[in-house]
């Protein structure tokens, strides 16, 4: 049966390289999956955790508006906040990812930032119908346009699995970094894969630089990897409605400014009818 087995494994590897197999995966994650949320949601409903899901959806939807609010940046959703949906972490692959019991029936989708009450926890790698594959920050061949907070310097992050960490390189060789300094995520177009400003980490070592062209240094996350429970996904910007409905008011606005004029005018035509009927009889 081993023996059979590693043979199946092998076989769908090699057919995996050759021909995507994504409607095998989709039903592996409906199958699999729906027994991950299945257990997750009972040890919930066990431990009484179930009784704060709506709490932890408030929690989520805060999370959002307070990064919408504290952008320094502009961006498509500046001022309207961001279209989440709150999440468990029911599974961890040694890959470096993690299995939340939020899919593409709630609207997730690959590429969607990730992060919890710490910080970013990565973006949404792959999706079934109810629970999503999230690519950790840290992984190996995991990278996130990141910025100083304070000085605005850009760089990127990349993971160091190895050691729980992140490794910061910077633009500009002579750029101003000391342990301390804050990282956050640059954001990406369409707010995908990353929003703007999110708290990625705090910078821990500055490397030495071999040459005059690299500036690098090591990041302590946020986020604990290693005991994630309540994550939040961003799905979006909110939909901003705001110019249909002064367009639609501002008829009914300006209509009663119009009917006092026409009142006006048709009491001087009134009068007039009057002068000329006046001047007649005295004629």
């Amino acid at each position: 049966m081993p023996v059979l087995l590693a043979l199946a494994a092998a076989a769908l590897i090699a057919a995996d390289t050759v021909t995507p197999l994504d409607p095998l995966r989709a039903f592996g994650s409906a199958v699999y999956g729906g027994l991950e949320d299945a257990a997750s949601a009972g040890v919930r409903w066990a431990s009484g955790a179930g009784r704060l899901e709506d709490l932890e959806r408030e929690n989520a939807r805060l999370r959002a508006e307070l990064l919408a609010v504290r952008r320094a940046t502009p961006s498509p959703a500046e001022g309207n906040g961001y279209q989440v949906v709150s999440a468990h972490a029911v599974g961890f692959g040694r890959d470096g990812t993690v299995t939340i019991d939020a899919g593409s029936g709630a609207g997730v989708a690959p590429d969607m930032t990730v992060f919890d009450g710490d910080g970013l926890v990565g973006r949404v790698l792959r999706t079934g119908p109810g629970t999503a594959t999230v690519q950790l920050a840290t992984a190996s061949g995991a990278s996130v346009g990141a910025r100083l907070e304070d000085s605005r310097e850009v760089g990127l992050v990349t993971g160091v699995p190895e050691h729980g960490l992140l490794r910061l390189g910077l633009l500009n060789p002579s750029a101003d970094v000391k342990p301390g300094d804050r990282v956050v995520t640059l954001g990406s177009r369409d707010l995908r894969p990353f929003v703007p400003d999110v708290p990625i980490g705090t910078v821990i070592t500055v490397e030495p630089a071999p040459d005059a062209l690299t500036r690098t240094a090591l990041v302590r996350p946020f986020a604990r990897f290693t005991a994630l429970e309540n994550v939040t996904v961003v799905l979006g910007p909110l939909p901003d409605t705001a110019p249909d409905t002064t367009a639609a008011a501002s008829p009914a606005q300006h209509e009663p400014e119009k009917k006092p004029e026409k009142a006006k005018k048709s009491k001087k035509k009134k009068a007039k009818k009057k002068d000329s009927s006046g001047h007649a009889e005295g004629a």
